[in-house]
């Protein structure tokens, strides 16, 4: 007897076009964007390659909040700066529709709970769903000596992005700081954070690991794609980079989400055998695997509307699968989104 079924995904990147915090940093700092890619790419080392104990991929967003505090951000124009500014992908709208009506649906998603906030107003997906990183950046003083300090450091880190030089700036100079108390206190929901989210929502209601569908798309998703895989649900990289693909059962390479949709339904009615079955034949041969296989009529008609690529993920196609989801992720997301972890 089938499970009940569950659907998980990233908001950014599965929904949305959008890295909200890059956004923010672009809009409030002085060279934000270029500041946030350093600070992304430091967060990547400590994730991927040194593997510091107790640091979640995703942290980049606790790190950012010192200067955008320094640099006048707040939570009401955090909130009226996302609000404004949310982008969703092509079919996203109505694959969060379907899906909150087919099946238990969530989004656990490394964003500021302001961001998603917007989003869930946007779309009508309920907040209650949701797991995010929760900020109140108003509850956070910060004098005027630090804030002088942080517009230094902020050009120290511009001018010098060496490794040493954030290990110094982050783990002894902002600790010092009243306003140090964010990189402690912001508990930001990324990596294995996203895997606890999930098993939370396991937990409260009873629910199987082989019954999980996760969609993910970057480091941040890492464990919980993995935990997905590994137990029998179904794992599924959406224009996703080298991370994501990593640990992904399915490649999803589209510029629309009705292949979510479509995935979805299968999984709900059927099983992971079914998604694969059709995924292996979807990837010979599109049209006659929508035909040969269960899918919505109504979902097939607008599939066949939309560029989408669909592969089960294997030792033979992941090099090439990495390359490809890649260049089209900054595609859809843009050069300087798309080629952040």
């Amino acid at each position: 007897m089938l499970g009940k079924k569950f659907f998980v995904s990233d908001c950014e990147g599965p929904i949305t076009v959008n890295d909200n915090a890059f956004e923010l940093a672009g809009h409030f700092i002085e060279d934000g964007e270029k500041f946030f890619q350093i600070l992304s790419h430091y967060d990547d080392i400590l994730v991927d390659e040194i593997k510091r104990p107790g640091y979640n991929s995703g942290s980049t967003l606790k790190l950012i909040l010192p200067f955008l505090k320094a640099y006048g951000a707040t939570n009401l124009n955090m909130m009226e700066f996302s609000s404004r500014n949310v982008l969703l992908i092509p079919g996203a709208r109505a694959t969060l529709g379907l899906l909150q009506f087919i099946m238990p649906a969530y989004i656990v998603s490394t964003s500021y709970e302001h961001y998603i906030r917007s989003l869930c107003d946007l779309t009508n997906f309920s907040f209650n769903r949701c797991y995010c990183t929760q900020l109140d950046l108003d509850n956070h003083i910060l004098s005027d000596e630090d804030n002088d300090k942080l517009k230094e450091f902020r050009l120290s880190i511009i001018s010098n992005p060496e490794f040493d030089n954030l290990e110094r700036i982050f783990w002894e100079e902002i600790p010092s700081m009243e306003i140090g108390s964010l990189l402690t206190e912001i508990k930001p929901v990324g990596g294995e954070a996203k895997k606890e989210a999930v098993l939370d929502i396991m937990a409260q209601k009873d629910y199987q690991a082989s019954d999980l569908m996760y969609v993910g798309d970057s480091i941040t998703d890492v464990e919980p794609l993995q935990y997905a895989r590994d137990n029998g649900g179904i794992a599924v990289s959406f224009n996703g980079n080298e991370f994501a693909l990593d640990n992904a059962s399915l490649a999803v390479i589209s510029d629309n989400t009705t292949i979510t949709s479509i995935l979805a339904d299968l999984f709900n009615r059927y099983d992971s055998n079914v998604v694969l079955e059709f995924a292996s034949s979807f990837e010979k041969d599109p049209e006659k695997a929508v035909k040969d296989h269960p899918v919505n009529p109504q979902l097939a008609f607008k599939l066949a509307e939309t560029n989408t690529r669909l592969e089960v993920v294997t030792a033979d196609n992941l090099e090439e699968l990495k390359e490809d989801s890649c260049n089209f992720r900054k595609e859809v997301r843009g050069e300087s989104i798309g080629g952040l972890g």
